[in-house]
């Protein structure tokens, strides 16, 4: 039960959470920064109260830099696609996450997979074009930044959640530290790619944005990589999809956000592939 509870928790704190960063955001303090400041002060506080050391972790150097790495982009690239473009769309296009998941379960996990993959796969990705493509634009691969990043980002998930599974030698405290520190460096890396400026706001936003990461980002982490740990990925994944409705309900309500037809349907081929890819994902049948 409390893996599901856990779950459930990250799925509501992802699904509003656009709405803070947002109004950060037209504060003046930008995706990339609030990040790094968040995170940052998130990493300060578990290092204070928790204090995870690193032991054990040398020993899995390759596997702890791609869960540090592909943790980062997760939160970096899914909170910028929020801002950049519509929460919905960018919800759906990251939750292609779970057939990424089952594909990675089967050759890093050793997972058994199923014969009903071959045929989400396939589906999920059509709905993905279908989301994608734009009668405006002169061919389907010119997708905005925003729809780019959310599908890397989902994809980084999906890593994410393989890796946290397969560091079982490791605690959670110091897979999360893990993650954050990741976070916190990908925002490095974004601010100086961007070449963003120290942004010049009240100090009251940057004691917002460091809160956020205090509270929310803190204790959503903590509960994905206990759930994650508990569980098999494919479940997990299953889970999770619910953030996809809290989002959009909220983004509607507070925000305005509607998609055409076009797009409602290639979510609805994306959730329905992730869906069942998620829980066929480990029966070989």
């Amino acid at each position: 039960m409390w893996p599901v509870l856990s779950l459930l928790f990250t799925a509501t704190f992802w699904g509003i959470v656009w709405y803070p960063l947002r109004l950060l955001e037209q504060a003046g303090l930008s995706g990339s920064w609030q990040m790094l400041v968040s995170y940052g002060a998130a990493v300060m506080l578990l290092r204070l109260v928790k204090h995870p050391t690193f032991q054990g972790v040398w020993e899995h150097k390759g596997k702890v830099l791609l869960l540090g790495l592909s943790a980062g982009w997760v939160n970096v690239g899914f909170v910028l696609a929020m801002l950049d473009g519509t929460v919905a769309r960018a919800l759906i296009l990251f939750y292609l996450s779970p057939l990424w998941t089952v594909m990675l379960g089967r050759f890093i996990l050793g997972e058994l997979l199923a014969r009903v993959t071959l045929i989400t796969l396939p589906v999920g990705l059509f709905g993905a074009l279908l989301m994608l493509w734009d009668p405006g634009l002169g061919s389907w691969w010119d997708i905005s930044m925003a729809d780019l990043m959310a599908i890397t980002a989902g994809m980084a998930f999906a890593f994410t959640n393989v890796f946290t599974r397969e560091l079982a030698a490791l605690g959670i405290r110091q897979k999360t530290l893990i993650s954050w520190l990741g976070v916190v460096a990908v925002s490095l890396l974004v601010i100086f790619l961007r070449s963003e400026q120290v942004p010049e706001v009240a100090l009251l936003t940057w004691m917002a944005s460091a809160l956020l990461g205090l509270s929310g980002f803190f204790l959503a982490t903590l509960a994905v990589v206990y759930g994650v740990s508990h569980m098999p990925v494919q479940r997990s994944a299953v889970i999770l999809l619910v953030e996809i409705l809290i989002g959009a309900v909220s983004a509607w309500l507070i925000a305005g956000e509607t998609m055409v037809l076009r797009e409602w349907l290639g979510g609805a081929l994306i959730l329905i592939a992730g869906f069942v890819a998620a829980t066929h994902g480990g029966e070989n049948r």
